[in-house]
């Protein structure tokens, strides 16, 4: 065989990075030699596996890897401390808060109803939420989805991370995150944002929001509104329950304008309470990352404000004679294609839903009068401190439960479920029975406590003549 020698010219390799070149090493080519192709074949590898070692070093991927790995799992663990954080600091602002007004309602001094929102401020919101809302995720299980859409749910075997799940599944069952095209997370957030703007009140407070829109969903059930109300509707009957009593301060219209608070002169003594639920619940959805119609057209979002602003409003009672008129003349000619007939009929179910604890069973609609009772006292206190007016169904002097529910449930509640009954029998076994059950529990208990009371004055009335 002939011999010769192979020859090896060095070569550089240069690359192209983000324009600019650099050096990425030297090698050795392997110039055309008659023989040996194996030791070829070796050397190629050889130089393939350089150049493959080069451009790892070169763009360093296995480091990127691990430190891109290492990033993530460092930002995933400070999300999640960061979210327990917020939850702590915002415990502690409750707490704050509970305090302050404690104080404040013992020091006999006149205090405007100061609200979360001093929109003085220009600009002034909420500290925005960009963490993942941390409350936990609960699987509801069939049981409680079915107890859900029933009035008999009872709510306060809830805790306030349950409440919230269970909000979350509403706006997915009715189908309105995917309708409006929701961001899941957002959904989180919103509805975070508006447990935290609801005060600690004993009445006026998140499980009572809970209450009303847990009453709303299963009244869409019950009624089958789903096949009679479009998606939109729904989305607005829901949305003005969960947000109605946002920042309830815990005294009424009827304080905020004879106490002249900032409320009172800044809506002109028209509905004040309403018109800031309203103002909080827009203002919390301005904010994009809490903003659930993010993803809608202007002009939709326009009306859907509309509708839920009218709805918040609704819920004065104040009006209540005048929609429960209106609601009477459309209902025997009820026509779900007329916009007006649907408008009024809205206004009503969210009245329905806003009052309707005694349609509840006695175990879980009794602990609210009592509820309810407290807050009157605490304004009654204030006013008589004040020397403002005070309503007599709400002086702990002169009010009892019985007395408080009597008049209430006859001529306020029945009347009104009585009329929607016309236009869904459906709810006559399940809601109304249980309103005149409860009327006739009332009107017993009532009689026992005249019946104590006349012992009790024949009692002194003895005693005061063996004296003489």
């Amino acid at each position: 065989m002939g011999s010769s020698s192979s020859s090896y010219a060095p070569k550089t390799v240069y690359l192209d990075v983000d324009g600019k070149v650099q050096r990425v090493g030297v090698f050795k080519e392997l110039q055309h030699t008659p023989y040996n192709y194996d030791a070829k074949e070796d050397v190629l590898q050889n130089v393939l596996s350089q150049v493959a070692e080069q451009f790892s070093r070169a763009f360093r991927i296995n480091e990127l890897k691990t430190e891109v790995t290492n990033r993530l799992a460092m930002l995933e663990k400070r999300v999640e401390l960061e979210g327990l954080k917020v939850v702590e600091i915002e415990k502690c602002k409750n707490d704050l808060k509970k305090l302050r007004n404690e104080v404040t309602s013992r020091s006999g001094t006149r205090v405007n109803c100061n609200c979360k929102y001093n929109f003085s401020d220009d600009g002034k919101k909420l500290s925005p939420r960009r963490d993942v809302p941390s409350y936990p995720k609960y699987t509801l299980s069939q049981e409680t989805i079915e107890a859900l859409k029933k009035p008999t749910f009872d709510v306060w075997h809830w805790e306030h991370n349950e409440m919230l799940s269970c909000l979350e599944y509403m706006y997915h069952d009715l189908g309105l995150v995917k309708e409006f095209n929701m961001n899941p997370i957002t959904v989180k957030r919103w509805l975070l944002a508006i447990q935290e703007n609801y005060r600690d009140n004993p009445f006026h407070n998140f499980r009572h929001c809970f209450c009303v829109s847990q009453m709303m969903y299963g009244m869409i059930h019950l009624c089958n509104l789903q096949d009679k109300l479009s998606r939109t509707d729904m989305c607005i009957l829901m949305t003005a329950a969960v947000c109605h009593d946002l920042d309830h301060p815990g005294y009424n219209n009827t304080y905020q304008i004879n106490a002249r608070t900032e409320l009172a002169v800044r809506y002109n003594d028209i509905s004040p309470l309403e018109n800031h639920h309203s103002a909080v619940a827009f203002q919390i959805l301005s904010m994009p990352e809490c903003n659930i119609f993010a993803n809608i057209e202007p002009e939709s979002f326009k009306q859907i404000r509309q509708a839920i602003i009218t709805l918040i409003l609704a819920t004065d009672m104040a009006k209540h004679g005048e929609i429960l008129d209106s609601f009477r003349q459309t209902v025997d000619n009820f026509d779900f294609t007329k916009e007006e007939h649907v408008k009024c009929l809205k206004m009503v179910l969210i009245k329905c839903c806003d009052i309707s604890n005694e349609v509840r069973p006695t175990e879980v609609a009794e602990p609210w009068v009592d509820c309810l009772l407290e807050e009157y006292f605490m304004q009654s206190d204030r006013e008589k401190s004040e020397g403002l007016p005070v309503a007599p169904f709400m002086d702990r002097d002169k009010v009892t439960k019985p007395t408080a529910q009597i008049g209430f449930i006859k001529f306020v509640l029945i009347p009104m479920f009585e009329t929607v009954m016309k236009l869904f029998p459906q709810i006559e076994e399940i809601m109304v029975q249980p309103l005149r059950d409860s009327r006739d529990h009332y009107e017993e208990l009532k009689h026992i406590d005249d019946a104590m009371s006349e012992k009790k004055k024949m009692e002194s009335m003895s005693l005061g003549g063996n004296k003489k």
